[in-house]
């Protein structure tokens, strides 16, 4: 079977017990195992495919919470790596009364960012692997340029490498800093994923026609554009274009959707009979956008992001009485 690895964060989200109160006021919170890559890689095992997570923890209870949580998910943690220099990542979030966050991060710096590029060399990628990484890794830390590392290895062993920019401003210096980025890691990805609240801030294009187009520059072969509530769409380098219109549910929590849609898509592509990803989308794309797509409206509809997360046999089963 394919394998995807995860590069990036891991850390303990704390979610509040109320609702449309600002982060000042919240009196309460429960902690919630999160970061973006680490969600994607438990929703790809959740739905029946098989991941790695590759990151750095604190020698804290954090850590061990996390290690804990991925182990009994089935994610592998072969590559994770300990350290005492500095503690496991947390992000404390507010809640709207449609779900929607606001964040405030502590990592100054954290565990994962101080992972070497030297530790990438024991990562053995495999012919298919999967990687998947975001943007929150990629602010200036040696973790930036294990990513760079991973995603030569990964092209080097002929893999496929998904991009999701997952942008998170209050974690950047600047917004120019984190546009700057995300613009030099697009080229290296064969598939970008972007939401279309992140569409103009990462191309600097306000037409969104023009922006998807943007998107296509050096490796990218495909974009897949999530729209929310509205569903998503996949765009192909040959014109291609794939849409879903998404499904309706009241959400309470959207921590984690977005990770939870591409870890969906992507377990569709490491649990394929097929290593053309591309024919793969332009043959089947309905039917993983339709999957995809329910997986994130689930999760919506939950507090928290991996806990959130249906397994494959609740989505089969949902998906074949519509």
């Amino acid at each position: 079977m394919k394998r995807l690895l995860a590069i990036g964060e891991a850390l303990i989200d704390f979610i509040p017990n109320t609702t449309d109160s600002k982060l000042k006021d919240v009196e309460g919170f429960s902690r919630q195992v999160g970061g973006a890559p680490c969600n994607v890689a438990c929703t790809t095992t959740k739905l029946g495919g098989k991941a790695e997570m590759i990151t750095q923890l604190g020698n804290d209870a954090f850590g061990d919470l996390i290690v804990e949580t991925l182990e009994n998910l089935d994610v592998g943690t072969q590559y994770l790596k300990r350290t005492d220099e500095a503690n496991t990542a947390l992000a404390f979030v507010s809640l709207t009364k449609d779900g929607e966050r606001d964040f405030s991060f502590y990592r100054k710096p954290s565990a994962d960012m101080l992972y070497q590029t030297e530790a990438v060399a024991g990562t053995d990628v495999m012919e298919n692997d999967v990687l998947h990484f975001c943007s929150v890794d990629l602010v200036e830390s040696p973790m930036k340029y294990a990513h760079k590392a991973l995603i030569d290895k990964v092209k080097v062993a002929g893999g496929t490498v998904v991009f999701d920019p997952n942008v998170r401003l209050p974690l950047w210096d600047s917004e120019d800093a984190c546009k700057e980025a995300i613009q030099s890691f697009i080229p290296l990805a064969n598939i970008v994923k972007i939401s279309d609240e992140e569409l103009t801030f990462v191309t600097g294009q306000s037409d969104e026609v023009q922006a998807i187009q943007w998107l296509f520059q050096g490796d990218v072969e495909a974009v897949i554009y999530t729209k929310g509530a509205a569903g998503a769409m996949i765009y192909l380098k040959d014109g291609t274009v794939i849409r879903h219109q998404g499904f309706k549910v009241q959400p309470i929590d959207t921590t984690g959707a977005g990770d939870a849609f591409i870890g969906a898509l992507i377990s569709r592509i490491v649990t394929s009979n097929t290593n053309d990803i591309n024919q793969l989308l332009k043959n089947e794309g309905q039917s993983i956008l339709e999957f995809s797509n329910y997986v994130a409206a689930m999760v919506t509809t939950k507090y928290g992001a991996i806990e959130s997360i249906p397994n494959l046999s609740e989505v089969n089963k949902a998906l074949n009485k519509q």
